[in-house]
């Protein structure tokens, strides 16, 4: 089964187009490194309700957009092995500027055990 890297975070509304540009960037680098699919999520139904929500957990400004992105790779260790790779790419290496503020980005490692 695959293995699935998951990521909710809050980009200023102001910059959707910036970031998909930044989204359709990194395809290619995620995928030289062994990625099999990346997919962006541009919230527009998140609920406020409750003791939890996404925004809550991002600390979601009124000016900003949540965020629900993942990425698939084969296995674990083609993430981790790739992820170390690719954060030695020129295209980060050299101080990429991200369209979001990564300190409020909630992201963790998932194994599938269900794909129907």
């Amino acid at each position: 089964m695959s293995y699935i890297e998951g990521f909710v975070f809050p980009v200023p509304t102001e910059n959707k187009e910036r970031y998909l540009k930044h989204a359709r960037d990194c395809v290619p680098i995620f995928k030289k490194y062994g990625a099999l699919r990346l997919v962006e999520n541009w919230g527009v139904s998140i609920s406020q309700d409750g003791d939890t929500s996404f925004s809550k957990a991002v600390k979601k400004q009124p000016h900003e957009t949540v965020m629900f992105s993942w990425v698939v790779w084969p296995s674990k260790e083609v993430r981790d092995e790739g992820m170390e790779k690719l954060f030695k790419d020129p295209f980060f290496a050299e101080g990429y500027d991200l369209p979001f503020d990564e300190k409020r980005m909630i992201y963790g490692g998932f194994e599938t055990i269900l794909d129907e």
